[in-house]
C-alpha cells in the first residue's frame, strides 16, 4: 500500500516501523515523517511516514506549555502609556519551545532513529491467517537527505528541511527515490491449499515518491501531507507497476505523545494483478482452486493509526520511545475476487504492532 522520533515510526521512535510490517504479506506511510508500511495496505500496510511525526515534535512540546505561556503573558507588566516597546523577535525566529530555552534538540541537521518491534500481519495479501513479523526501523536525516522506511524498503527525501523547534514553518515538498521488497506468498504461507499453488518470486520495486506538506491545518501544531509513490518491479517477478496515493495527518497529543493517521490506496496494473491473483491451470490442478484471470485497477484502500510516546516525557531530547500501530485495509477488484481471497482468505485485512526506538 503503509516520526522521527516518533515512529518505529521513529517517532524517536519508530513508527517507521519500517513498518516493515508488511513483511510477510509483502508486508507497507511523510519528515517525520520519519515511519512506517510498513507497500500495499496491510496486506500492505500503509506506509508510515516518520518524518511527519518528528516534524511536529517541537510543536508537541510547545503545546504542553501553551497554557502556561498564556498565563505568564497575562501576568507580565504592561508597557507604560506613551513608552515605545523594545525590539521584539518575530514569532519562531530562533526561539525554543517554552521551557526548553538554552537546550539543543536532537533533531538538527543530522539525526537517526533505530528501532525494533514485532507485529501481526496477514500471511499473504488476502489471507485470513496472521503471522508474527519483526519490525526493524531506521529513519532520520543525514547530509540534508531524509531517510524514511517504506515497508520492507526505504525512501529518500532529497528536499528534506531541518525543523527548528518553536519556529513557524510553511509548505514543504518531498521528492526522492523509493525502494521496497515484496515477498508476498514467498514464505510463511499458513494456508496449505494456497501453499500448494506454489511459491512466488521476490520482487524488488524501484520508483519515486513526491509529496507536499501543509502545517497548521486544524490547529497550530498539526500538519497534513499529500503524497504519491510510483514503483516498478526490476527483478521480473510480477514485472508490473503500482501507484500509491496517501494522505497523512500528524498532531501532538501532549509534550510526550504524538499521533499520526494515514489513509491510502493502491492501484496496480495487469501484470501485478495477474502474478498475485490469477490462478493458472497448473495452480488450479495443484491446489484444487478454480482457475481465475485477474486484471489491474484499484487493489486496496485502508487506514493506519500510529501513536508514539517518548519515555523521557520530552519529545525533543532523543533517547528511547515506544510506539503502537493499528491498521485496517480492504482488497478490491480482482484482489478481492481471486480464489486466494474469496475462498481461502478474507478481503478485510488487519495489522497491529508495538516497538521501541532510540533517537540520537
Amino acid at each position: 500500500m503503509m516520526s522521527p522520533r516518533l515512529a518505529v515510526l521513529s517517532f524517536s521512535s519508530p513508527i517507521a516501523l519500517g513498518l516493515g510490517l508488511a513483511g510477510p504479506a509483502h508486508a507497507e506511510t511523510a519528515e517525520p515523517a520519519a515511519v512506517p508500511a510498513a507497500g500495499t495496505l496491510l496486506a500492505e500496510p500503509i506506509a508510515i511516514r516518520p518524518e511527519l511525526l518528528s516534524a511536529s515534535s517541537a510543536d508537541a512540546f510547545d503545546l504542553a506549555h501553551d497554557t502556561a505561556a498564556d498565563e505568564e503573558e497575562q501576568q507580565a507588566p504592561r508597557q507604560p502609556q506613551g513608552q515605545q516597546p523594545g525590539p521584539q523577535q518575530a514569532p519562531g525566529q530562533g526561539q525554543m519551545p517554552t521551557g526548553m530555552e538554552g537546550t539543543k534538540p536532537v533533531f538538527d541537521n543530522n539525526w537517526v532513529t533505530l528501532g525494533v518491534g514485532v507485529g501481526m500481519v496477514p500471511s499473504y495479501a488476502g489471507s485470513d491467517d496472521y503471522v508474527a513479523f519483526p519490525l526493524p526501523l531506521i529513519v532520520g536525516r543525514l547530509g540534508g537527505v531524509g531517510i524514511n522506511p517504506n515497508g520492507p524498503g526505504i525512501t529518500l527525501n532529497l528536499l528534506s528541511q531541518r525543523t527548528l523547534p518553536g519556529q513557524q514553518g510553511g509548505t514543504t515538498f518531498q521528492f526522492g527515490p523509493a525502494f521496497r521488497i515484496r515477498n508476498d506468498r514467498n514464505a510463511r504461507i499458513s494456508d496449505e491449499v494456497v501453499e500448494a499453488a506454489g511459491k512466488l518470486d521476490v520482487a524488488a520495486e524501484v520508483g519515486a515518491n513526491v509529496g507536499v506538506s501543509f502545517p497548521r491545518v486544524l490547529n497550530r501544531f498539526d500538519s497534513l501531507t499529500l503524497s504519491t509513490q510510483v514503483r516498478w518491479d526490476i527483478l521480473g517477478a510480477h514485472g508490473g507497476m503500482l501507484i500509491e496515493p496517501n494522505i497523512g495527518y500528524t498532531t501532538p497529543l501532549g509534550r510526550a505523545w504524538l499521533m499520526n493517521l494515514q489513509v491510502g490506496m493502491q492501484f496496480v496494473d495487469d501484470d501485478f494483478a495477474d502474478y498475485y491473483f490469477s490462478v493458472s491451470p497448473d495452480q488450479a490442478t495443484a491446489s484444487g482452486l478454480p482457475q481465475f484471470r485477474a486484471d489491474g485497477g484499484l487493489n486496496s484502500a485502508g487506514t493506519t493509526a500510529i501513536v508514539n510516546y517518548d519515555l523521557s516525557g520530552n519529545s525533543l531530547d532523543g533517547g528511547f520511545s515506544i510506539y503502537g500501530v493499528l491498521g485496517y485495509s480492504r482488497l478490491f477488484g480482482d484482489g478481492e475476487d481471486t480464489p486466494y481471497t474469496s475462498i481461502r482468505g478474507n478481503a478485510d485485512q488487519f495489522l497491529g504492532g508495538i516497538g521501541v526506538g532510540y533517537t540520537f
